[in-house]
């Protein structure tokens, strides 16, 4: 997209991104999403990502993210436990190993920097 643009993140029709069966602890939980930008060169993502309840396992890349709806709870492994709810900005540095266990469905706007 080279225009600028704005996207009403709350009600943005988002595609399903289906987890690997390894990454699902307990729950049924399932993930949808959209990319609503990408540089030229793919090192940078912007989208709308959502999460229904359960607990996921993920490694995170270089990620700013505010919370739209719902919550969980994010624990990063040999770090901080992360409480994040509707308002609440988050940063999640490349390859922390991360398990999300989500109360509420969790929608988020997102922008992540690859490499």
């Amino acid at each position: 997209m080279s225009h600028s643009f704005v996207v009403h993140v709350p009600d943005a029709e988002l595609e399903p991104e289906p987890l690997a069966p390894e990454q699902i602890v307990s729950g049924t939980p399932e993930v949808t999403g959209k990319v609503v930008w990408e540089s030229a060169d793919g090192r940078q993502i912007r989208g709308v990502w959502q999460i229904t309840p359960g607990v996921v396992t993920d490694t995170e890349a270089d990620e700013l993210f505010v919370v739209i709806s719902g919550s969980a709870t994010v624990e990063v492994e040999g770090g901080p436990t992360l409480r994040v709810g509707p308002g609440d900005m988050a940063v999640l540095r490349a390859g922390d190993r991360t398990t999300w266990t989500v109360h509420e469905t969790l929608r988020k706007a997102y922008a992540i920097n690859l490499g």
